[in-house]
């Protein structure tokens, strides 16, 4: 160890479990316990906070922390300054980008944001929601929702902007979606002068290598097969274009073994095709990280 400390901001909440996960998968074991705002790692080099990723992006600028994850869209709410390190597209639900939506009831009049002017939004990301109107040239009375936004509208308010996935709880509380005012991901940032520091920023990049191996594992697998160096041409006019297998030499010298790293989604698609060709005793296996 070398006596230095990265302080480290997890997000607590709806990412809270996704974030553990996947740095679990990178190799980091981080111990959550409902009586601490100070998860364990086992990194000594790494201290964690946990706290709302409304909040971190605003604790990294001012120093407080070093480095953190967070969405995109916290960043542009709290419009600080910061260094973005590395996009990490995952989701609680999904590992893709979550929307932030203008949304209203099913029989309202409002069809575009114009109809906006002099109306009452609802919504978590005042400032966001604000730099939108600004830009469409609209007034409207912004006011911060501190939660169940989607019920609010129409007694509450006209209209809401929301953060949505899969539109599911906008349609089950009879919303329609009339705008996307932006698509945002989760992001490592750090502090602009933790960035500056040679060790920090190191450790920064050692970390976030793991991360994205662990995340460019999510999609893919590797397939191992025995196959008759007769029809090893064939074999690879099957694999997808650009992908460089291992081909190693067996016991029985007519033979060889070939190992590959492909999309997951391919699989069912070429096996049968590998299969016909000659392959044999192929084997799916998954994969914990993979570093490109």
């Amino acid at each position: 160890m070398s006596g230095n400390v990265l302080k480290l901001g997890i997000p607590k909440g709806s990412l809270e479990e996704a974030t553990v996960k996947l740095f679990a998968k990178a190799g980091y074991q981080i111990k959550i316990s409902s009586r601490s705002y100070f998860p364990s790692i086992d990194d000594d080099e790494i201290e964690c906070m946990l706290i709302r990723a409304q909040e971190i992006a605003r604790y990294v600028a001012d120093g407080v922390l070093d480095a953190g994850l967070t969405g995109k869209d916290w960043i542009m709410e709290n419009r600080v300054e910061v260094e973005d390190i590395a996009d990490l597209v995952y989701s609680k639900t999904s590992a893709r980008p979550v929307r932030w939506v203008l949304a209203v009831p099913n029989d309202s009049d409002i069809q575009s944001v114009k109809d906006l002017e002099g109306k009452r939004i609802a919504t978590e990301a005042v400032n966001m929601t604000t730099d939108y109107l600004k830009k469409h040239g609209v007034t409207a009375l912004v006011e911060f929702s501190w939660g169940a936004t989607e019920v609010k509208p129409p007694k509450l308010a006209d209209a809401i902007v929301e953060v949505t996935e899969t539109g599911n709880s906008l349609r089950a509380n009879n919303l329609r979606i009339v705008d996307t005012i932006m698509e945002s991901n989760t992001k490592f940032i750090m502090n602009k002068t933790a960035y500056q520091d040679e060790w920090k920023r190191n450790k920064v990049d050692r970390l976030v290598l793991m991360l994205k191996g662990a995340m460019a594992a999510n999609s893919k697998v590797g397939l191992l097969m025995n196959i008759p160096k007769t029809a090893l041409a064939a074999i690879m006019k099957i694999l997808p274009q650009g992908i460089k297998p291992t081909v190693a030499e067996l016991s029985d010298p007519q033979w060889v073994d070939l190992t590959v790293i492909l999309e997951e989604k391919l699989v069912r698609d070429i096996v049968p095709d590998l299969k016909s060709a000659g392959a044999e005793d192929i084997v799916e296996f998954p994969l914990n990280k993979v570093i490109e």
